[in-house]
């Protein structure tokens, strides 16, 4: 009797259970896979007025009421609007004036708008379908496919304050980019977005940039073996500055040439630059296996000028923040590289040569590591190689731009050409 009362009390928990997981996954939905949410901000006033566009399945944990068919339910759903926009839009979005962060914005208008409006495609256009009536229950919209339209007012002490902006909106789901309009300028960003100033000046521009060098040369293994490879054969600063100065000066002349559009702009060079880039690491890694490196400043300009379109792609990426700026950003994005990439030799130098006195002997350390590098060069070249694999070849057409471009490319090739002539004359010399 005992065991069968024991029986039937954990039945009934165990049934209580199984209907609260039942009763909670009804009411919350997964994050969508795909989320675009889109913005226009403006000066007005004594406020800056953003229109955000979010769809409304990116909302979760909320059980959306629905009238019979399992439409929304738009009459009931009106009050959660303002609730829900607060934690959703307002909250996830920081504004900063002159540095220092304004207060919290006034929900100023809600909407609910179908999938085919393209009211956003303007402020002033966003702007006066947020003014309408809420959609009728009539219209029979379902949830999944309608978007929520949130209209905030951030107060400002002038117009003509420095301001910067952090839309962080990556819980809406999986995959989420922000289309942000302000001043006649666009910006796409991730979801996660670090602050960045909206008008920067020319000193924000590039402090900006040079941050952002900085960061892509540490972050980037691929350039950072590559310079390994300089390092290995005879780690001492005196004997790297030609070979680094032309590994500079080579990838800063490519870097400056796909910035004035030189670069082809069709979908296979990246992923042939990226092949290229594993090929100078393998090229490099077995030149210093075999004891050829003679010439290596002659290799690593050769090969400076492949990785300064690699520089190119990720700051191509990140122009949108320059502003007003463009020739700040390149130049400072540039310096940034140089000095992520003398911090990295900072490490290499001073620990290669440490090993090599009391670990290992200089020639089989540099047989050792460069066997190590080639193996992960190697392995890099055949991925890239099958990606690069995908992409068909199609010659540019030859119309009056690629003609100008070619022209360019002649003349800095000359340039190119008289330069080294330059160099080996006054070595020849010396």
């Amino acid at each position: 009797m005992m065991f069968w009362r024991m029986s039937l009390r954990y039945h009934t928990r165990l049934r209580t259970v199984l209907f609260l997981l039942f009763l909670s996954s009804a009411l919350a939905h997964d994050a969508p896979a795909h989320v675009t949410v889109r913005i226009h901000a403006r000066v007005v006033g004594g406020t800056l007025r953003l229109l955000a566009r979010i769809p409304l399945e990116a909302v979760r944990d909320v059980d959306f009421p629905a009238i019979e068919g399992g439409y929304l339910d738009v009459v009931r759903v009106a009050p959660q609007l303002a609730g829900l926009a607060k934690i959703w839009v307002a909250d996830p979005t920081e504004l900063y004036e002159n540095g220092r962060r304004t207060k919290a914005p006034r929900i100023v208008a809600t909407q609910i708008s179908i999938a085919s409006d393209k009211s956003f495609a303007s402020f002033e256009q966003a702007e006066a379908h947020l003014r309408e009536p809420l959609p009728a229950n009539s219209e029979n919209l379902f949830w999944k496919q309608v978007f929520f339209d949130v209209a905030l007012e951030f107060p400002i002490e002038s117009a003509h304050s420095a301001f910067s902006i952090r839309p962080a909106f990556a819980s809406l789901g999986e995959s989420v980019q922000t289309v942000l309009h302000f001043a006649g300028r666009t910006f796409l960003l991730p979801g996660e977005q670090d602050r960045f100033p909206l008008e920067p000046s020319w000193a924000q521009a590039a402090w900006l940039f040079v941050r952002m060098g900085f960061v892509h040369i540490l972050e980037g293994t691929d350039h950072l073996l590559f310079l390994l490879c300089l390092v290995i054969p005879k780690p001492r600063f005196r004997s790297l500055v030609w070979i680094v100065t032309a590994f500079t000066a080579a990838h800063s002349l490519t870097l400056i040439a796909s910035a004035l559009h030189m670069a082809p702009d069709a979908l296979w060079f990246p992923p042939l630059v990226e092949l290229l880039i594993a090929v100078s690491i393998v090229f490099m890694a077995l030149a210093n296996i075999f004891g050829t490196t003679g010439h290596s400043w002659m290799l690593a300009f050769a090969f400076g000028l492949v990785h300064g379109f690699g520089f190119s792609f990720a700051l191509r990426e990140s122009m949108q923040f320059a502003g007003a700026h463009l020739t700040a950003a390149l130049l400072s994005f540039n310096i940034g590289v140089e000095l992520g990439q003398l911090a990295a030799l900072a490490i290499m130098v001073p620990a290669a040569a440490l090993v090599y006195r009391f670990v290992v002997d200089a020639r089989l350390g540099s047989i050792v590591f460069s066997s190590l590098v080639a193996h992960t060069g190697w392995h890099w070249m055949l991925e890239r190689r099958a990606v690069l694999a995908k992409y068909s070849f199609t010659a540019p057409a030859w119309n009056a731009t690629t003609a100008a471009i070619a022209l360019r490319w002649i003349l800095f090739f000359m340039l190119l050409w008289a330069a080294l002539w330059a160099v080996r004359r006054r070595q020849s010399r010396t």
